[in-house]
C-alpha cells in the first residue's frame, strides 16, 4: 500500500443521534471490512476529530460520503473504496447503468488546505474533487481544510446519479478528470 502504516481507527457516534447505521448485506460488501474499510470513519486533523460532510448513516449516526468506505493512513491520506450505492444503501443511487453495488471506483483522499495554487497542482494530479470535514461535536466545518480527492475508475458506466447529476458523464477506466469537478472553486466553510 502506499499509504505507509495504517493507524488505528476510533469509531465514535453522536450522542444526540437516533439513526442507525447503514450496514450493507449483499455479498458484494462482504469483503469491504475484510481490508479495513470502514464507512464513516474519525479523523483526527489540527487536534480535532472529523467526519467527512454527507448522510448520517455511519454507526451512530456518523457521516460521510454515500457508498464510500475508508482506510485512514498517516500524513492526512485515506484510501477509499466507491461503491453505487447511496444513503442508507439507497439502490444504484451513483449509476444508473452499473449493478447495484458495484465497486466503481478506487478513491485516493489528502487532507490538506484550499488554496488557488493547491487547487490548481491537485488538478493536474488528477485530485479534480475536494470534500469536506465537518467536526465530530457539532458538525462544523474545518475552517481551511478539505480533503482532496482522486477517483480511479475500475469500469466503465455513467456518473448520472450521486449528489451532483448535472456532472453527468461517462466513464471509463483511469483517472476520471470529470468526477465532481469543483476542485477550482474556492473553499467557503461558511456555505453548506
Amino acid at each position: 500500500m502506499t499509504l505507509g502504516l495504517f493507524v488505528a481507527l476510533t469509531m465514535v457516534g453522536c450522542a444526540d443521534e437516533v439513526t442507525q447505521p447503514f450496514t450493507p448485506d449483499r455479498a458484494e460488501f462482504s469483503r469491504v471490512n475484510a481490508g479495513g474499510f470502514k464507512h464513516a470513519p474519525m479523523v483526527s486533523v489540527d487536534g480535532t476529530n472529523y467526519y467527512l460532510a454527507g448522510a448520517p448513516d455511519g454507526p451512530g449516526g456518523a457521516t460521510d460520503i454515500p457508498g464510500h468506505y475508508w482506510i485512514v493512513g498517516g500524513k492526512g491520506q485515506l484510501q477509499g473504496k466507491h461503491f453505487n450505492t447511496g444513503p442508507f444503501g439507497m439502490s444504484k443511487w451513483w449509476s444508473s447503468d452499473a449493478d447495484d453495488g458495484e465497486l466503481l471506483y478506487v478513491v485516493h483522499g489528502i487532507i490538506d488546505v484550499w488554496t488557488e495554487e493547491k487547487a490548481a497542482d491537485y488538478a493536474m494530479r488528477g485530485y479534480m474533487h475536494y470534500h469536506e470535514l465537518v467536526t465530530v461535536l457539532d458538525g462544523t466545518p474545518h475552517p481551511d481544510k478539505v480533503l482532496w480527492l482522486k477517483h480511479t475508475a475500475r469500469t466503465t458506466f455513467t456518473l448520472d446519479g450521486g449528489p451532483m447529476p448535472a456532472f453527468s458523464h461517462s466513464v471509463t477506466p483511469g483517472v476520471d478528470l470529470e468526477f465532481i469537478p469543483i476542485g477550482m472553486m474556492p473553499y467557503d466553510p461558511d456555505t453548506p
